[in-house]
């Protein structure tokens, strides 16, 4: 292994852990601009050092284990959490000379596997607490996501088909001449929707819901263990976001500008309207949440497979 290659390891969850609490700041300006208000503006400029305050605050608060928990599992949960995120960014491709592992031929695949443990973290840490409110949120977060894994696996199958690989970065290649945004635009809102619920992000976020569950399957939790989930929820933005960039977006490509740029500028886009999408939406009933899924994305999903697959046997034919 180069010693380029053992940099990229160590700097790269620092700089994604860096963006997560960063967006924490973002979010909060943006939110403010959408409801005209302030949002922070006292510590730093613009209130830009109000997520290092807040990561230093939460880093002196106690770090309390309930006596009525499994502590095992209870302090697994969040790490589960962190690192599955911190491994789906390895294979995203920056641009077409990026990391080995970011031409892994099953790069697809291993990212929907490492979204797939993220359920894990959020059943064990409900589970763990001992508590009905964090169990409810566990159970909820569980159907949720599950179900949801399912359309964002059927939606990139159209993905798959045009390319005839799982390499995100075969995949971002293929989009040379058109963006799959265009051809696959059933497929780009499923997988867009499915993104926003397993991020647990509003209208979305049930499994947390403040009203009925408290704080959902992180109730119980605190200090930097609660910091973990939260700023994994916030890496799951950016990575669901780089996601829809390197799978209908085009990646890295464009004109003029640099191909990171471009990637960058993208996936901002996208982040701001995740973020933007908070204040914009009220949250559904959970029974709405998933008549959503099992009625509405899963038959579009399955015509969309269906519909591409004609379409190719057509051209092949043709």
């Amino acid at each position: 292994m180069t010693l380029l290659a053992l940099v990229g390891i160590v700097i790269t969850p620092l700089v994604i852990l860096g963006l997560a609490t960063l967006l924490t700041w973002v979010e909060r300006r943006l939110l403010g601009v959408w409801q005209n208000r302030c949002g922070p503006n006292r510590v730093g400029p613009g209130g830009v050092l109000q997520a290092a305050a807040d990561g230093i605050k939460i880093l002196f608060k106690e770090d309390w284990i309930p006596p009525f928990a499994d502590r095992g599992v209870f302090v697994l949960a969040p790490a589960i959490g962190m690192m599955t995120v911190l491994l789906s960014f390895a294979v995203i491709p920056l641009t077409f000379s990026s990391s080995i592992a970011a031409g892994l031929n099953v790069g697809l695949l291993f990212v929907l596997a490492m979204m797939g443990l993220g359920v894990y973290a959020v059943v064990l840490a409900g589970w763990a607490s001992n508590s009905k409110f964090a169990l409810l949120g566990g159970m909820r977060a569980a159907a949720q996501m599950i179900s949801y894994e399912v359309f964002m696996g059927l939606a990139l199958m159209g993905v798959v088909m045009m390319t005839g690989s799982f390499s995100l970065r075969d995949i971002v290649m293929a989009q040379s001449g058109l963006w799959f945004v265009l051809p696959q635009c059933v497929g780009f809102v499923v997988f867009l929707l499915a993104g926003i619920a397993e991020t647990h992000r509003l209208p979305f976020d049930l499994p947390e819901g403040e009203n009925e569950l408290g704080a959902g399957f992180h109730t119980e939790y605190s200090g930097m263990k609660f910091g973990m989930f939260f700023i994994a929820e916030y890496a799951g933005i950016v990575l669901v976001s780089a996601l829809i960039t390197t799978l209908y977006l085009g990646g890295w490509q464009g004109p003029i500008l640099p191909a990171p740029i471009w990637f960058t500028l993208k996936t901002t886009v996208l982040i701001g309207f995740f973020i933007l999408l908070r204040a914009a939406l009220p949250r559904p009933r959970y029974d709405q949440l998933m008549a959503l899924g099992w009625k509405i994305l899963l038959p579009l999903s399955l015509l969309n497979i269906v519909v591409t697959g004609a379409v190719l046997l057509l051209h092949t034919a043709g």
